[in-house]
């Protein structure tokens, strides 16, 4: 069996480290199966997007370990790692998953507290009175 390759993804607090090898599409995430971990379904087809996008749904084992961030976040980046360990797998499915948007990393992240305000933009509910 040929070694395995492996990709990092991130998005928002999350990070996942995805390791890809010849299968017959078996995703676990932190040793439990992704429908499991991941129970909505447009998070599942985040996880699966950049396989379904390379017609390669069937042919990989993944596993991924994901840690900080919410589960909506880990998908997120589930699908980035995902999309990276492929390009190790063969380069050529790089024009494919680049028209689809998966190699790049979502800039997005929450915009820090200001002082003398409640979050990062409300304010302090005004009092006239």
């Amino acid at each position: 069996m040929e070694k395995q390759k492996n990709g990092l993804g991130r998005r928002k607090e999350a990070v996942t480290r995805v390791f890809i090898s010849k299968g017959d599409g078996k995703i676990t995430v932190n040793d439990k199966d992704y429908k499991v971990y991941f129970p909505l379904v447009y998070l599942q087809n985040q996880v699966e997007a950049p396989l379904k996008a390379i017609e390669a749904i069937d042919k990989f084992d993944i596993v991924i370990n994901a840690a900080g961030g919410g589960v909506k976040g880990q998908a997120e980046a589930a699908k980035l790692g995902i999309a990276r360990a492929l390009l190790e797998v063969n380069p050529e499915y790089r024009p494919v998953l680049k028209a689809a948007g998966f190699l790049r990393r979502d800039p997005r992240v929450v915009e820090r507290k200001k002082p003398g305000r409640k979050k990062a933009r409300r304010s302090y509910q005004f009092s006239k009175r």
